[in-house]
């Protein structure tokens, strides 16, 4: 446990240097925009072809999917506790829906892939990859109605499902480059050389821009901006809490292996999906809280991991 730790401790420590070199001028939202984009379109689609080449073999891949009902069920079960939750502690109308939205999804990229990677190496991608499908599933159909329907003046029209913008949502490069590794791996023809090394070099920059834009986050959030409220308490108890023990308690009914189980739940306890504050503006719904929800899910994470790597590995 003390070296994984250790590891995450390292994460902490880039964010906090993205945070300072953007202090410093370095870095601003436009470069947090660039980095976002270069995470999402090259380095980790490239990361995901590279590790399901080289890190997997069929019969590996072949028992990867069986593992995908412990995430869907357990993202279900969290936003019925949300649900549940919001109705009892009487959240405002006009931030029901963002609090269910961040109660129930997590930052499974910028946030999940540094961390599981670090705590138990590149096997985890692609069982990290799957709480991702599940996540991003949620998010981008449920979530956004939820958030827009949190703005009253919000026509319905706005809020209705997209099938065409929810594929290409969850269609996204990174999981294209998911599925152009599998079908080559299916093959079974060696990947040559110069696109290993390709995809290698641009890969393995995923980790640092991901922590990068985190920092610069919450530098252009400001401290003095956010708000610990009742309400930003309870998406913190669903983050750290409902969403972990739910898994856990799931893998007793839909049993997965042990790496699978533990990356599902490591994946369950991330901070708040970094789009949040920029979604709730867009949508006119309340942006002050779901920044404070977003910063300090942050800044308590390193209280929270240390504990969850106490309790269940």
């Amino acid at each position: 446990m003390i070296a994984s730790y250790l590891n995450i401790l390292v994460i902490f420590a880039i964010i906090c240097l993205g945070y300072i070199l953007t202090w410093k001028k370095w870095f601003d939202n436009r470069i947090a925009d660039v980095f976002s984009k270069l995470v999402l379109n090259i380095t980790l689609p490239l990361s995901m072809f590279l590790n399901m080449t080289q890190k997997f073999t069929k019969a590996e891949f072949l028992d990867l999917f069986k593992g995908i009902l412990l995430p869907f069920v357990s993202i279900l079960i969290t936003f019925i506790i949300s649900f549940i939750y919001a109705k009892v502690t009487k959240v405002p109308i006009t931030r029901k829906g963002t609090f269910q939205v961040m109660f129930t999804a997590a930052n499974t990229i910028f946030m999940g892939l540094p961390v599981n990677m670090a705590v138990f190496g590149e096997k985890a991608i692609p069982y990290a990859l799957l709480y991702y499908i599940c996540n991003t599933s949620f998010f981008f159909t449920i979530g956004i109605m939820l958030i827009a329907k949190d703005n009253p003046d919000v026509k319905k029209s706005h809020t209705t499902f997209n099938f065409k913008k929810f594929l290409k949502k969850l269609l996204s490069p990174a999981l294209s480059g998911f599925i152009v590794g599998i079908l080559w791996l299916l093959t079974g023809i060696d990947v040559p050389k110069p696109i290993i090394d390709f995809s290698s070099y641009l890969g393995s920059m995923t980790t640092a821009l991901s922590l990068f834009v985190i920092g610069i986050i919450i530098y252009q959030t400001g401290v003095k901006n956010i708000r610990l409220t009742r309400d930003v308490v309870g998406v913190l108890i669903g983050r750290y809490v409902i969403s972990p023990l739910v898994v856990y308690l799931l893998s007793f009914i839909i049993p997965v292996p042990s790496l699978m189980l533990k990356v599902f739940i490591l994946q369950s306890a991330m901070p708040v999906q970094n789009s949040m504050p920029i979604l709730a503006r867009g949508y006119g719904a309340d942006e002050k809280f779901a920044t404070s929800s977003l910063t300090y899910s942050i800044f308590t994470y390193f209280i929270f991991i240390l504990i969850l790597l106490g309790i269940f590995f």
